[in-house]
């Protein structure tokens, strides 16, 4: 009897503890939820998505060019990447890190095919339309070799074995006469791929000079793209939520800082940050990434699978 008493009184402790813990919530079913944290940066569902690429000029030769009023008004007004570089030095392999998430290639010398993973290939499986407007093309759907002003080692839809192997995807090579037609129509596809020829994008002389100052090409390139860019950019379709990303492929010649020199890219849109200036390390592999996050498709090559993604440039809902 006395003992049973004393386990008795024993448990009026236990007892009043747990009451306690209850009634302060510290009790599971008294528990409080933990606030949620932040909402990660997402990127917008945007299209028509525009990619741009001029030719071989560091940062310094473009922001803040008196030369160059269009490009760097849109920096300006929308989003800069002031901390971007390309990935080597010459031009193939970082046209195919913008598509393909690979160097791929060692020069401008490689014939391909290319087999790997890319862009084109993301895109036809996710339904979404696509098209390489690239100036001075020789035909539609031509895979061929240089033809001056136009050079296929900026093309690099044209290595592409999904491309090379069907008719259907040839169809989308065209050549930029075929932009304006489009715009006006209002059938751009959801991805477009804009590359001037050697004239207009900073990597020659322009048309009809046998030699020119820095100047004269940017002034050059730079009117080439209000001209034919312009009036992208305040379309209706584009207002209603579009994006272009204007970048170089690499650097000046001996720029090899971080593998490919310090280049300008940026970032237009009507959803974007105004004024917005990133001071984040971004390479070629994270404009694929953002490419594809804004046509909605969560499938990424190479190393757009692991990139800094860019959802900073963008105002969140």
């Amino acid at each position: 009897m006395h003992r049973r008493f004393s386990e008795k009184i024993g448990l009026i402790p236990l007892l009043l503890s747990t009451l306690f813990l209850v009634g302060c919530g510290g009790g599971t079913m008294g528990t409080t939820p933990m606030p949620p944290g932040p909402t990660p940066a997402v990127v917008p569902a945007l299209s028509p998505v525009v990619l741009v690429v001029l030719e071989n000029q560091s940062y310094s030769t473009i922001i803040a060019n008196p030369a160059m009023p269009f490009l760097n008004g849109l920096a300006d007004n929308y989003g800069l990447a002031t901390n971007y570089f390309a990935n080597t030095q010459p031009s193939l392999p970082n046209y195919f890190m913008l598509t393909t998430g690979q160097l791929i290639a060692a020069d401008n010398d490689f014939v391909g095919p290319v087999t790997e993973d890319n862009l084109v290939r993301r895109l036809v499986a996710s339904g979404k339309s696509w098209k390489c407007y690239a100036e001075t093309l020789p035909s539609v759907g031509y895979t061929g070799a240089s033809q001056y002003p136009y050079v296929v080692h900026h093309n690099p839809f044209a290595y592409f074995s999904d491309v090379l192997d069907s008719a259907p995807q040839q169809q989308n090579l065209v050549p930029f006469d075929q932009f304006t037609g489009d715009l006006a129509a209002d059938t751009l596809p959801a991805f477009s791929f804009i590359i001037p020829n050697q004239n207009n994008n900073m990597h020659d002389c322009p048309a009809g000079m046998a030699t020119c100052t820095l100047d004269d090409k940017a002034a050059t390139a730079d009117a080439w793209l209000e001209s034919n860019l312009g009036p992208l950019i305040s379309s209706a379709r584009f207002q209603a939520g579009g994006l272009m990303v204007i970048t170089f492929d690499e650097g000046d010649k001996g720029d090899l800082e971080h593998g490919g020199g310090h280049v300008a890219t940026v970032i237009v849109s009507p959803k974007a940050k105004r004024g917005f200036k990133s001071t984040a390390f971004y390479q070629h592999e994270s404009t694929l990434r953002l490419i594809l996050q804004a046509l909605g498709i969560t499938s990424f090559p190479g190393a757009s699978s692991t990139a800094p993604g860019m959802s900073e440039f963008f105002v969140q809902p």
